[in-house]
């Protein structure tokens, strides 16, 4: 990985397709730092990993402990939706949050 590539013209791209407002002191410091995080993971590239077994967790003694599932009474419709502020009798009705 060519961690020249990164600069301050990149930073401003990356910040502007992000809707990002940054001040130049904030574009140079940001490109230094991301220079920098590639630069690591380029070393970690490097490291002969041929030899070892993937893992899905560092700690491999830990074990996902599962239990039964128990059906179990729940409360009615009518129960559940009655502490919310407004309902149709089916569901909650809250303010939209997403824009479309």
């Amino acid at each position: 990985m060519n961690t020249k590539k990164i600069d301050e013209k990149i930073v401003e791209k990356i910040a502007k397709l992000s809707r990002l407002k940054l001040s130049h002191p904030e574009i140079k410091s940001y490109s230094e730092e991301l220079k920098a995080i590639l630069k690591y993971i380029d070393n970690l590239n490097r490291v002969n990993t041929d030899s070892v077994e993937p893992t899905y967790h560092a700690i491999s003694t830990v074990k996902n402990v599962f239990r039964n599932d128990i059906v179990k009474k729940s409360l009615d419709r009518e129960e559940a939706l009655k502490n919310g502020p407004k309902t149709t009798g089916e569901y909650f009705v809250v303010p939209k949050v997403i824009e479309t």
